[in-house]
């Protein structure tokens, strides 16, 4: 299934953020914004993350640098349990 994508300006608009927003987002890799025909475009393999971004930055008045030091902590939390839980099973098969 094809993604599916909107201009950023029609995203924003909906969901009351700024387009500046997304472009510091891009800017810190922790979105990929898609340049066509001269606009700004955002897919929907996005949006989940940047949803907890704007609670983060407009609720919770974290910065783009905290945002950014917070998903590499959560990436590596996740990490961590995957890995707990494989040694996990490795102990089991050896019990």
């Amino acid at each position: 299934m094809s993604p599916y994508i909107i201009k950023i300006t029609e995203y924003c608009s909906k969901n009351g953020i700024e387009t500046d927003f997304l472009y510091l987002l891009e800017k810190e890799n922790l979105i990929e914004l898609h340049f066509i025909d001269n606009e700004y475009w955002i897919d929907d393999s996005q949006f989940k993350p940047l949803e907890e971004y704007a609670r983060w930055y407009y609720d919770l008045s974290i910065n783009i640098e905290g945002i950014d030091v917070i998903r590499n902590l959560l990436d590596r939390m996740d990490n961590m349990q995957t890995e707990i839980s494989r040694l996990r099973e490795q102990l089991r098969l050896l019990d």
